[in-house]
């Protein structure tokens, strides 16, 4: 269910959209005085007073860009008389959380505005009888785990950096290593408030877990990437925290073989919340640079080609060792050279360097990190393929994944931009051709946008492109995301 409300301070469109990122138009001197109307003088940044953390985000590729104006809006209508005012100068806007992400779509038009979320980052709401939080884009995963922790249940979207935004989750659909228990971020978000570029404000869902009733345009802001509306405020569903955990590690001599036994893993009843891959040479390289010793010996660690990693958690500890012995043997029996039980701090490093997986690549000098997802039962072919590709391009492929859904994260170190962009190219071709897609939950931003509308059905893309000018009939949202 959703209603809308007209902002007092909508302004009417002018001008078509071909036009409306393009063209300065008249009284465009006058727009930071309108800002700072709207927000104060001290959240209006122009010039100098920009600094350069706003001018990028995490991705490896393209160049960073200063926009003309930074705003930090306090409130959603505030955001409603930016956005009206962006409509009406034809200024091409940005939304910005934490700048986590790794896809570009964060990175501001250099001659447009971004709007910052840090202002917005109040955790309005803990409803502990109907399991929800509703908090602002702004706030940190960092703390509404922290907020979420004394009444004993979490957000369970780990993307990997808790300093990530939950509005950047939103913007995203961000995942991360507990989605094969909990899901990404739309089956954790049940509603929104949000802001139309014309400057209308709209409810989508709510604290209701269901809903038949119109299209679910909650689900179709989430992970459109600040091209569709601005989400002001988020409804997540909260998850008990169950008090026992083990995580056990096992390493396998073949690829294949580890590949194999994860639907096993999966069919098994044990409901693992956390399902890795880790590659021998991104094991080595994140336990080195934590200097984190795992307590395998030598001629097994010689002997894998990659490990598994298996997170269970149970309200209670006799249930979770029986739910550990039963693992160990079914791995064994899979072919696992060993099992190790990690002990907590061990366990706890492991999980945090695996998180952290793309500074590691980045500090090894890795060009590009993609995250192609393809079916469970495609994975071992995918990275099969993409090293055979990758060999032949004389470029190196790395990395980890999400076993437990398919979502392959790969270090790509090719320095040559020409023969990366056909490497890159040819392996989200091979992912598409076994049934996945170009991004599991990074987006497509500016780097993939090529390959994006190279690659996938045209039919699609132009129903996502009328469905952009429905939300955006100016064009001023994150133009250069997804679309031309």
């Amino acid at each position: 269910m959703w209603h809308s409300v007209r902002s007092t301070h909508l302004m009417p469109h002018r001008g078509p959209a071909s036009e409306a990122v393009r063209t300065t138009l008249p009284g465009m001197g006058n727009v930071a005085q309108r800002l700072a109307e709207i927000v104060g003088e001290n959240h209006v940044l122009t010039g100098e007073q920009i600094t350069d953390d706003y001018a990028h985000d995490e991705a490896l590729e393209g160049p960073p860009h200063k926009p003309r104006y930074v705003v930090r809006p306090g409130g959603a209508e505030e955001v409603a008389a930016i956005l009206a005012t962006a409509t009406e100068h034809g200024l091409p806007v940005t939304a910005r959380g934490a700048g986590t992400g790794l896809s570009a779509a964060a990175r501001p038009h250099p001659d447009g505005l971004l709007v910052s979320f840090e202002r917005m980052n109040a955790i309005l709401e803990i409803d502990t009888t109907n399991h929800v939080a509703v908090v602002q884009p702004g706030v940190t995963l960092s703390e509404l785990d922290e907020r979420t922790e004394a009444d004993a249940l979490g957000y369970t979207v780990y993307p990997g950096e808790l300093s990530a935004s939950v509005g950047g989750n939103v913007g995203t659909n961000a995942g991360g290593m507990r989605a094969v228990k909990y899901g990404v971020t739309r089956n954790n978000v049940l509603g929104l408030q949000a802001v139309l570029p014309t400057g209308e404000i709209i409810r989508t869902g709510g604290k209701i877990v269901k809903t038949s009733t119109g299209y679910d345009l909650t689900q179709l802001i989430i992970g459109s990437e600040g091209t569709l509306a601005l989400a002001t405020e988020v409804t997540v569903r909260l998850h008990p925290r169950l008090a026992h955990g083990a995580t056990v590690l096992a390493p396998f001599a073949d690829l294949d073989r580890l590949m194999a036994a994860v639907p096993e893993v999966v069919s098994s009843g044990l409901a693992p919340h956390i399902l890795e891959y880790i590659d021998a040479f991104t094991m080595g390289a994140i336990t080195y640079t934590t200097q984190l010793t795992l307590g395998i010996p030598d001629e097994v660690r010689d002997a894998t080609q990659a490990y598994l990693v298996v997170a269970l958690e149970n309200r209670d500890a006799d249930r979770l060792d029986g739910d550990v012995g039963a693992l160990g043997e079914l791995l064994t029996a899979l072919g696992a050279a060993d099992v190790y039980v990690l002990d907590g701090t061990a366990a706890r490093k492991l999980i945090e360097a695996r998180e952290k997986a793309f500074w590691t690549a980045k500090a090894a000098g890795a060009d590009d990190v993609i995250d192609v997802v393809v079916p469970r039962a495609a994975m071992p072919e995918f990275l099969a393929r993409a090293r055979e590709l990758a060999a032949k391009t004389e470029s190196g492929v790395a990395g980890c994944g999400h076993a437990g859904d398919g979502n392959v994260h790969l270090g790509v170190f090719q320095k040559d931009p020409d023969k990366r962009a056909n490497l890159l190219h040819d392996i989200f071709a091979v992912g598409m051709e076994l049934g996945g897609a170009i991004s599991g939950e990074h987006g497509i931003g500016r780097v993939k946008k090529a390959h994006f509308l190279e690659l996938e059905d045209p039919n699609k893309i132009a129903l996502m492109r009328r469905l952009k000018q429905a939300f955006d009939p100016a064009g001023i949202l994150n133009p250069g995301v997804l679309f031309d």
